[in-house]
């Protein structure tokens, strides 16, 4: 059994390698750091977060997910601040893991993770598709779509042919499934492209190889200064957030791919955090769980976490013995499979589902996409919770008005579910019909919630009709 249980372990290893190898390599050169950073992370997330407990079969690594908010990061502050943000991140992780908030991740409304990853997947297409034709990309989100009108023209037709090539490969190749399993698409789809453009001479840019020890770099002592600056602690602040929350979700995710141990969360984030804060003392990019590794992981058949560890080994093999043969790798065979990456975190089969049924949740998720699109994921990802929120609040606060008929007594009029400010102005619609020549008592006892706002408007509404009629109490109680 144990046999067994290696050999599986170790064949799943050399699978993940194979699918990691590429995307580590097409996240660094997207998120505009040198190429061998994302596979400083890779190893990182193999070697550490996978040896820590946590969850037994996920695999972590840099992420398509956090590359536009990366380069963002690198463009604003420089590549030497990177180490601080994402160590400062990683210490965050911990302490959120500490306090056991890491189950809390998952009360994060589904429909705004799905928006932020959207907004993330049309941000980073938008970006890839210039580095698809080897052309310059501007600097932000709306420049990035605005320039799409005059891309064509200015398109180199050999690289944009080898982007194309590598997407064809990526979606064609899957279907010859027992293939699919020996050798991974995305490593078919680059290693085509580098073969090719080196066997014809292709003239396309290439990735540039500057050498692991030259580009892993402590973070001078000066950088943890810039800590204090305000949009300094809210790149960290966003680094640790929205890799804790993909790194749980892709965790919720992997647990029901098999039937093993299942994830605890606390120990997930603090595995995550201590990952993180290595990374983040060797310069690399930040880490997340990554559910592209993570399911090759499980379908490969890893049992254990001896699977996720051995691929950090192969990665960490390859980078000391073959770090040359980055420097074959065309840039547009990257950013084809990138924007494939980037297409499937566009959500579009979940967001059908959704239309039919909560159509509030499309909206949520569409603002949110929109929002990070047009301006920058903290800001997107805050609007989409806002919305979450305040639809939820919306929702929740539902008030009816019932009116008994008592005669010569009067009329009983009671205000049952949660009377809210969003509800204000039909509460206030209802009692104003009420007839003026009538005695009124007003029972308040089938309320579950009385909000501020409420309860001042309905003293009022009761202090206004007894100056008028003289014919209106409030009870409080049922």
């Amino acid at each position: 059994m144990r046999c067994g249980v290696r050999k599986a372990d170790l064949f799943a290893s050399l699978v993940v390698f194979l699918v990691a190898l590429p995307l580590c390599v097409g996240v660094a050169v997207a998120s505009g750091v040198p190429a061998e950073l994302g596979l400083v992370t890779g190893i990182v997330g193999g070697l550490v977060a996978g040896a820590l407990p946590g969850s037994s079969l996920q695999v972590s690594g840099p992420a398509a997910g956090l590359t536009v908010l990366v380069y963002e990061a690198v463009r604003t502050y420089g590549l030497e601040a990177l180490g601080v943000l994402v160590c400062a991140a990683g210490l965050v992780q911990l302490a959120l893991g500490a306090l056991r908030l890491g189950r809390w991740f998952r009360a994060v409304s589904v429909a705004v993770v799905q928006g932020m990853l959207a907004g993330i997947g049309l941000v980073l297409i938008a970006g890839q598709v210039y580095a698809l034709g080897d052309v310059a990309a501007p600097g932000d989100g709306p420049g990035k779509l605005a320039g799409l009108v005059s891309l064509p023209g200015r398109m180199d037709p050999v690289a944009l042919s080898v982007g194309g090539a590598t997407m064809a490969v990526l979606l064609l190749w899957p279907r010859w499934r027992r293939g699919a399993r020996l050798v991974p698409a995305p490593l078919v789809a680059v290693g085509l492209a580098a073969a090719v453009t080196g066997v014809f001479d292709l003239e396309v840019r290439r990735v540039e190889v500057q050498g692991l020890l030259d580009v892993v770099q402590v973070p001078p002592v000066a950088e943890f200064g810039r800590l204090t600056e305000v949009g300094v602690i809210g790149t960290v602040v966003a680094f640790a957030l929205i890799a804790s929350a993909e790194s749980l979700f892709s965790a919720a995710a992997v647990d029901r791919l098999h039937t093993g141990p299942r994830t605890d969360y606390d120990r997930e984030l603090m595995a995550q955090g201590a990952g993180n804060t290595l990374c983040g003392l060797l310069g690399a990019l930040p880490m997340t769980a990554v559910i592209v590794r993570s399911a090759a992981n499980v379908r490969a058949g890893a049992r254990t976490k001896a699977s996720r560890v051995l691929h950090g080994v192969w990665l960490l093999l390859f980078t000391a013995v073959l770090p040359g043969a980055l420097g074959v790798i065309p840039v547009a065979a990257l950013a084809g499979l990138l924007v494939h990456a980037g297409c499937k975190l566009v959500p579009v089969r979940e967001v059908r589902g959704l239309w039919r049924e909560h159509r509030g949740e499309v909206v949520v998720l569409g603002v949110t996409a929109v929002a990070i699109t047009v301006g920058n994921l903290l800001e997107g990802v805050l609007v989409g919770l806002a919305l979450a929120v305040a639809k939820t609040a919306w929702e929740t606060s539902h008030v009816h008005v019932e009116t008994e008929d008592l005669g010569a007594a009067g009329l009983v009029v009671r205000v049952l579910g949660h009377a809210t400010f969003l509800r204000l102005p039909k509460l206030l619609d209802a009692l104003e019909a009420l007839p003026r020549d009538r005695e009124i008592r007003l029972e308040l006892g089938g309320l579950r919630h009385l909000d501020h706002a409420c309860a001042a408007a309905l003293e009022g509404w009761a202090a206004a009709r007894q100056e008028r009629q003289g014919v209106a109490t409030i009870n409080r109680t049922s």
